[in-house]
């Protein structure tokens, strides 16, 4: 039953309005503005016949107070003074409608029925979208594609096992979001959630951070460090950028995987270990295990289970959601007051293929609401890479096409092909390295190579 309470500083109203309303709801009266809010602090109504004035108290300040306690409460206005400032105010501070004293029970009832039914729609409305949240959202991830509705049913497949997966795709897709959200919503989210970049931690370094080393083990260990392996127990481990990991440390890797054991450096002790491992890569392991560079037995060992993060190019249905999504979390996390795009700005960002995807779609709106001035977002708040001319036509002669590198050696071609390509990608490496095919370690040597001679 609808729970109602009355709010009036004439005790003659309270008892009438009770006596006519007690049959078809649950009615609580009061001429006491405090005790109201008390009440109202420590129940719950689903609508509330207020007075406008209540002796000296405003109902108005009573109606805010109401609200902050139980914003859903729906509230009908009751006063003797019916002037429009005074309705407006009440409307404003959220009040639902008013009617004026002497009251008609008719109208009265009328006003009930649609403040409730009024209550019902927003209720809805509120689990529907929350519905949509849920369907559209996994953890940080947000996207109603097809593509990635399949990653959140791979995700709620997997949270509750403990079977090894690799995530691929290209940079910037959300494969570390992924790792996240099978830890943190799977059976091992009591536990430690460990992360290794394996192509941004130098090769010598990469052994002791994974394994560990005892006081003495080489130069510099005046201690003994546990390795991420140890810290990951009970836990999950995620190996970014497997791709990238040295060979010797492979085999060292596909051990562990096999024993479930660690050894430190410089200990002959092994530890157990209850590791869940997840990995990823941005770079074709099929590709690599031909060329020699990645081990078979350990990419099978890892590939259990296979989730692939799409680029954005390929879920373009989702950039409207990602987008609000972007908008909202820089409100709220930088205190940026909220923008929209124009017109123009939005064909541009819609048409746009994000070759840094995810991650470059989040720089372009963090700095274009932090720069544009005025509530819009325009085509010259947006980066020079979103403006820039489409590709040129190639020559299909191919006499023609080859005339300008003839007398040029490879090496000299390649760097040339590399540093233009760098720049093309205004100093990205990650971007660089997924347009060249080559993994970000390679190229790191080559531009140090370069800068070297």
């Amino acid at each position: 039953m609808v729970h109602m309470l009355i709010l009036d500083d004439e005790q003659s109203i309270c008892s009438s309005l009770t006596f006519a309303l007690e049959d078809n709801y649950k009615v609580t009266a009061t001429t006491d503005p405090q005790e109201a809010v008390d009440l109202v602090e420590h129940n719950t109504y689903q609508l509330c016949l207020l007075d406008l004035k209540i002796g000296n108290v405003d109902g108005v300040s009573v109606l805010k107070q109401f609200k902050q306690l139980q914003p859903s409460m729906e509230v009908i206005m009751i006063t003797a003074y019916g002037t429009i400032e005074s309705s407006v105010a009440a409307l404003q501070n959220g009040a639902f409608s008013y009617i004026t004293k002497p009251v008609n029970m008719d109208e009265l009832h009328a006003n009930i029925k649609k403040a409730l039914k009024y209550k019902e729609l927003n209720q809805q409305v509120e689990y529907l979208s929350r519905q949509l949240e849920k369907k559209y959202r996994y953890e940080e991830m947000v996207g109603q594609s097809e593509k990635m509705q399949k990653v959140f049913q791979l995700i709620d497949k997997v949270k509750e096992v403990d079977t090894n997966i690799l995530i691929t795709g290209e940079s910037g897709t959300g494969k570390e979001l992924v790792a996240r959200a099978i830890h943190y919503s799977g059976k091992r989210n009591k536990g430690p959630l460990e992360i290794v970049n394996c192509a941004a931690i130098p090769e010598q370094l990469l052994e002791s951070e994974l394994f560990g080393y005892e006081k003495g083990a080489f130069t510099g260990a005046v201690s003994s460090k546990p390795g991420k392996f140890e810290l990951a127990n009970k836990g999950t481990i995620f190996l970014d950028e497997i791709g990238d990991m040295p060979q010797p440390l492979q085999a060292k890797l596909l051990r562990i995987l096999q024993t479930r054991e660690v050894t430190r450096l410089g200990s002959n002790e092994k530890k157990q270990l209850d590791v869940r491992v997840i990995a990823a890569t941005n770079l074709e392991l099929e590709k690599e295990m031909n060329e020699g560079t990645f081990r078979e037995d350990l990419y099978f060992r890892l590939n259990v289970i296979e989730i692939h993060t799409p680029p954005l190019r390929e879920r373009k249905s989702d950039l409207p959601f990602l987008i609000n999504y972007f908008i909202d979390k820089n409100h709220r996390e930088l205190g940026v007051p909220k923008k929209t795009f124009t017109k123009e700005a939005q064909s541009r960002m819609l048409s746009y293929d994000f070759p840094g995807n995810i991650r470059e779609l989040a720089n372009i709106i963090e700095a274009s609401m932090v720069f544009a001035e005025g509530d819009e977002i325009g085509v010259t708040d947006l980066p020079a890479s979103m403006k820039r001319p489409g590709k040129q036509r190639v020559s299909t002669n191919p006499s023609a096409s080859l005339q300008p590198f003839i007398g040029f050696t490879v090496k000299e071609l390649e760097k040339q092909f590399i540093l233009t390509t760098l720049e093309h990608q205004d100093g990205h490496k990650q971007n660089t390295a997924r347009t060249l095919g080559i993994s970000e370690r390679s190229l790191r040597d080559k531009l140090k190579l370069y800068e070297d001679k």
